[in-house]
């Protein structure tokens, strides 16, 4: 890579110098913005070399080369025996310069290409050179960096989408993209100026020093209030759920109306909101509720619209008098939103003389009835254990006289939910795979009943978690890596996946 690396290396430090002077510097750090980027390809460098536990000489020399070191053998093996980079580690660490490059592309429209993409190629070819300086692949090294580069990228891809949408809204929201779009423009990487290239400056010695500091963290993307219509569709676009869905549109409509007539001056109707979410794990009953809260507060029926999950263990203490505390603090943290209590039936499951269950359900009554204005409360939980949760206390059923129950979800529900998990974490299935998952939802939706770990949706969740492991141990193996290879999915990796 040689000379071609360096003049990379070198283009990025300009960059990095361009870029400080516009006004980007990285959070948490007193670094210029040139020392932090050589501090994080160091750091690069060093995780690479000791992901196999061994350093070696040709190693030490790349990285003395690339960065003007002149460190011995010796010491880095020292260095790195007491400050081992774990892999969260030096991802934050280089996804904080990442950011930097992005949002210098985005401000810029990337009109001479992606300076971000040329960085990861730059990390991926400098990656490249230390695991094959002798001609052959150690599998330690090639997942740790296929693992790596694969988190970097699908951050890249995000980051660019969240702006695109942002974007785009700013303008009109229900504009379609432009086919001129800068993030299209941005898939070209910047090449490096060789008539700007110069000397590189001596590295710093407290640069070494830094490997031990806490990383910076990057600044987060910003997340974009959704609109009313936007929310709706997320609910009405979730997979499976016929049954909530048309209940919850029906509630919609009936709140819709009962504004209209608020904002006319006509009297009102009482309308309660607490509900009951009925139905096994998995089924989807923490999301409804979060998009809930929010469509509430975009109602108007809510004055903040955020989510408070709480179950048994957040609100009942094993203390006399303790308890009604810490119910009502939890409620009062929830005001302005909704408190979601999951597995709400284990408050009444135990009446016995120690246990305080009952006294946390009699607190809630009341913080219910004192704050009802501005305060929704769902309680959820297997079906048959809510009925006799609700007919604990005669106050229970009369608060919350509206239950919505959650169906299992077919295997072609399960399928669904799989692919859009893929889609959204930029990975592909063959097609073979594609036949190999569903044929492993339908046997387990039909096998269900004899499963005692059957989740629903969290089964799909947890089946693509053990395809990328899968598929991280596949790649490992492999001589060369390619983009393609990292976002697809085979029938090999599917095929060995086990859930309980």
């Amino acid at each position: 890579m040689g000379k071609t690396r360096n003049d990379t290396l070198q283009y990025i430090y300009n960059l990095c110098e361009t870029y400080e002077k516009q006004g980007y510097s990285i959070k948490g750090t007193k670094m210029s913005l040139r020392d932090y980027a050589q501090f994080a390809i160091m750091k690069f460098m060093f995780y690479i070399a000791d992901s196999d536990r061994v350093i070696r000489d040709q190693e030490v020399a790349i990285i003395n080369d690339c960065l003007n070191f002149s460190l011995t053998r010796d010491y880095v093996v020292r260095f790195v025996e007491e400050h081992r980079i774990s892999a969260d580690a030096i991802f934050d660490t280089i996804l904080a310069l990442l950011t930097v490059f992005l949002n210098a592309d985005i401000q810029s429209q990337a009109e001479n290409g992606s300076t971000s993409l040329m960085l990861l190629e730059f990390l991926d070819e400098l990656g490249l050179e230390f695991i094959t300086f002798d001609g052959k692949y150690d599998d330690r090294q090639t997942k740790a960096m296929s693992v790596l580069m694969l988190r970097l990228k699908n951050y890249r891809a995000a980051y660019l989408r969240s702006w695109k949408k942002m974007a785009h809204e700013r303008i009109n929201p229900f504009a379609p993209p432009t086919p001129d779009n800068p993030e299209a423009r941005m898939e070209t990487p910047a090449k490096p100026d060789p008539a700007s290239a110069r000397p590189a400056a001596d590295p710093k010695p407290a640069l070494k020093d830094a490997l031990t500091e806490a990383p910076p963290e990057p600044e987060p993307v910003p997340e974009p209030e959704e609109s009313l219509e936007e929310l709706l569709a997320n609910l009405n676009n979730l997979i499976g759920l016929a049954n909530v869905k048309e209940d919850l549109n029906g509630l919609i409509n009936l709140l819709k109306v009962h504004k209209m007539r608020e904002e006319r001056g006509l009297p009102q109707a009482s309308v309660s909101l607490h509900m009951v979410f009925s139905g096994n794990p998995g089924t989807g009953k923490t999301t409804v509720a979060r998009l809930l809260s929010k469509i509430y507060r975009k109602l108007g029926v809510l004055s903040k619209g955020h989510l408070v999950e709480v179950d048994r263990s957040g609100l009942v203490s094993g203390y006399v008098g303790q308890t009604a505390i810490k119910t009502k603090k939890v409620c009062d943290s929830a005001l302005g939103g909704l408190l979601f209590i999951d597995e709400a039936y284990a408050l009444t499951a135990n009446t016995g003389s120690n246990d305080f269950g009952m006294e946390a359900v009699n607190t809630l009554l009341k913080a219910m009835e004192d704050n009802r204005d501005d305060l929704i409360v769902i309680v959820a939980g297997y079906t048959d254990l809510m009925e006799a949760f609700l007919d604990s206390n005669p106050g229970l059923r009369s608060r919350f006289n509206k239950q919505i129950v959650f169906d299992d979800y077919t295997a072609e529900e399960l399928m669904g939910i799989f692919m859009s998990i893929c889609s959204k974490a930029f990975f592909e299935l063959t097609d073979d795979a594609k036949e190999a998952v569903e044929h492993f939802f339908n046997d387990r939706v039909a096998r269900k009943e004899e499963l005692p770990g059957f989740a629903n949706g969290r089964d799909a969740r947890n089946f693509f978690e053990k395809t990328l492991t899968n598929q991280a141990n596949r790649l490992a193996t492999m001589v060369s890596v390619t983009d393609k290879d990292l976002v697809t999915i085979t029938k090999e990796d599917v095929e060995k996946v086990e859930l309980y």
